[in-house]
């Protein structure tokens, strides 16, 4: 199976089933003497793994992560670094049934097609635990950008019909939250749906939003590695969004030339844009001002709904699907978004170190080889 592997200066292997004995990562390119250790990485996962709230699903796992190579003496060694997270909880046969019909919603009709089989325990591979992967990958990447002053943040934009209003945004309430989201008050009236969607046997999807802030103009490729493309690529390849948006997004396809461009001004000695319509990203470059991203879930497509599909034997038949699912997914991608966005940014922000022949002459006019 190809295509598990992310990134140019830092790539990102994930590796691993829901349902196996373990899942993991390894990351390459990550620069010496940056320091990291297992609570580094912990932090993040605590935020997207099950059994945390009323709205994921019942499935207990502790994810907890170990270095197994890449950091000696509590700093990374510019080695590959490699990560692994047990899985403790499995139930495969909660899902035994399943094994002679495709399920509606799920990547089950396409394995079968293309590989002429597929591992029915949780999906195997588009099971959602292989973003455990791509968090583990994040928080590293994270912590590097802190240190150059570079945030990225995500939370959640809307669940259902039900969105945060931004005049009551409090990013402190993103963690404290069930929801994720920056609003206590919508948060209060999500639960309320999630949980009555759940008692009709259905699921919900959502808008998760992600902010990178104090990143600097100048950075991404003007053709095929524009910022704005890897981040779409990035944020798409994670199983449950079908959408992705950069700024006003889709609004911008019913405004004016007027309306839609961002007018630079100056602060001081610094250009600045007096809107951000662009979502800070023009040409595929970025223009100093934040970059906001927008990805757009799908519900759950597990649910104990009856539902027409068919099986291997191509008979039509109606199921109801039992085990334990999240009722919504959205407060669990939160954290998997916000790791695709900051491996990205800071795989673009290290090739941009090359563009310029002055910073590489005088990068190497100070150092003695």
């Amino acid at each position: 199976m190809g295509g598990s592997v992310f990134g140019k200066n830092i790539t990102v292997s994930t590796w691993g089933e829901s349902h196996g004995a373990a899942l993991g990562a390894v990351v390459d390119g990550v620069p010496a003497g940056i320091e990291l250790c297992e609570e580094d990485i912990q932090k993040l996962l605590d935020r997207r793994k099950p059994g945390t709230s009323s709205v994921t699903t019942p499935r207990k796992e502790d994810d907890k992560v170990k270095i197994l190579s890449g950091v000696f003496e509590g700093k990374t060694t510019g080695t590959p670094i490699s990560m692994m997270v047990e899985n403790t909880s499995q139930k495969s046969g909660d899902y035994s049934e399943i094994a002679s019909y495709y399920r509606p919603g799920h990547a089950d009709y396409g394995f079968d097609s293309k590989y002429g089989f597929r591992d029915y325990r949780g999906g195997g591979r588009s099971s959602g635990r292989e973003t455990i992967g791509r968090v583990c990958a994040g928080a590293i990447c994270k912590k590097l950008l802190s240190q150059m002053g570079i945030e990225v943040f995500a939370y959640t934009r809307a669940i259902g019909d039900i969105e945060m209003d931004p005049s009551k945004f409090d990013k402190e309430q993103i963690l404290k939250s069930v929801t994720a989201m920056p609003d206590k008050d919508a948060d209060e009236k999500t639960v309320e749906f999630i949980n009555e969607c759940r008692s009709k046997g259905d699921s919900v999807g959502g808008v998760i939003e992600c902010v990178i802030r104090k990143m600097p103009a100048g950075v991404g490729e003007p053709v095929f590695d524009k910022f704005d493309a890897s981040l779409a690529k990035a944020v798409m390849s994670i199983g449950a969004i079908k959408a992705v948006e950069i700024g006003d997004g889709c609004l911008v396809s019913k405004m004016l030339g007027s309306e839609n461009n961002d007018e630079f001004g100056m602060d001081g000695q610094n250009v600045i844009k007096k809107t951000n319509h662009s979502g800070g990203i023009l040409g595929g470059i970025t223009d100093g001002s934040d970059i906001v991203l927008r990805a757009y879930v799908k519900p759950t497509p597990s649910i104990s709904s009856k539902q027409q599909t068919v099986n291997k034997s191509g008979e039509e038949i109606e199921i109801s699907i039992g085990g334990r699912h999240d009722p919504v997914v959205v407060p669990r991608a939160v954290v998997v978004v916000e790791s695709m966005c900051a491996i990205t940014a800071l795989d673009l922000l290290m090739s941009n170190m090359h563009s310029k022949a002055d910073s590489i002459i005088n990068f190497y006019r100070n150092v003695t080889l």
